[in-house]
């Protein structure tokens, strides 16, 4: 049975994007038995039961799942089209953007960059998500509208825009040792480091930097993020390795020096997703926020 009735592909759009009768009822301002009457119109047209119960949770079905970014773009399109006549007005723009980014980012960046979106758009709100992964289906299912960071596994389909470069420094406490003269790789391998990951993993780039010089670090300490990192060296013996220009303000007092091993550039992007972009609001976010770092990348 097709699907003649937009009401019905406006629901269905909402529970594909929200996996759950009653969120679905609520974005929609309907009840949750009325949802629930419209989900089981849907089955019937659909001949899928679109979302099945999982423990105590609800599931999209493999059908379900392949359709949810079609109609999602379907009723994007749909509203762009009914907002092409309108002019955008910035200074009205009532609207939350969840954007995804580090913590150090968030430290470095965010002050700034949320005072000139503000000045601006006086009646918007900017959510930052944590980054605890680069999973590209927060993008998808709209629950973030922009991820800000080091390009992961992304989908095909997903808009990359860069920012700015950064480059990694080695970092230690004033009066450390490595301070005082040139830092070699020898006297930078011999000391005693932190790791940052996420995933808790001893090595990266900079072992495998070291490796063809017979060195290694000896790593006795592995954090989250950069701030904990720089944390932790400014109150101890041991070096940090972070972004340089993430970092200025946060390493504030401390020693900065140039790894004595060549390092990969560091790209910093802004990611989202291909519906939204056509979208007068998404596309001046984005359009500030790489105005906000140009200056970076100069």
């Amino acid at each position: 049975m097709p699907i003649r009735d937009l009401n019905l592909l406006l629901a269905l759009d909402a529970l594909l994007r929200e996996g759950s009768v009653a969120k679905a009822a609520e974005r929609m301002h309907l009840s949750a038995s009325a949802m629930s009457r419209t989900l089981g119109r849907l089955r019937d047209a659909l001949g899928d039961p679109i979302l099945v119960r999982a423990g105590q949770a609800m599931v999209l079905t493999p059908r379900a799942m392949a359709l949810r970014d079609q109609v999602g773009r379907l009723i994007d399109e749909l509203q762009q089209v009914l907002d092409a006549g309108t002019q955008f007005d910035v200074q009205a723009l009532e609207r939350t953007f969840t954007i995804r980014a580090n913590e150090g980012f968030i430290n470095a960046f965010t002050a700034n960059l949320v005072q000139m979106l503000l000045a601006a758009a006086p009646k918007l709100c900017i959510r930052f998500a944590p980054k605890s992964n680069k999973d590209v289906n927060a993008l998808r299912d709209g629950s973030i509208d922009l991820d800000i960071g080091v390009l992961g596994e992304s989908g095909p389909e997903v808009r990359v825009q860069m920012l700015f470069r950064d480059r990694f420094i080695g970092v230690v406490r004033a009066g450390h040792s490595l301070t005082a003269g040139a830092v070699t790789a020898e006297r930078y391998a011999a000391c005693r480091h932190i790791s940052v990951s996420r995933r808790g993993l001893h090595s990266g780039p900079i072992d495998v930097a070291l490796q063809p010089l017979g060195l290694s670090r000896q790593v006795v300490a592995i954090v989250p993020g950069f701030p904990a990192a720089l944390a932790l060296a400014r109150e101890s013996d041991l070096v940090a390795s972070v972004p340089e220009r993430q970092t200025l303000a946060a390493r504030g007092g401390m020693h900065g020096f140039a790894l004595p091993v060549p390092t990969p550039t560091v790209v910093v992007s802004q990611m989202w997703h291909p519906r939204v972009d056509a979208d007068p609001a998404h596309r001046w976010l984005r359009s500030s926020i790489k105005q906000a770092f140009a200056p970076l990348d100069e």
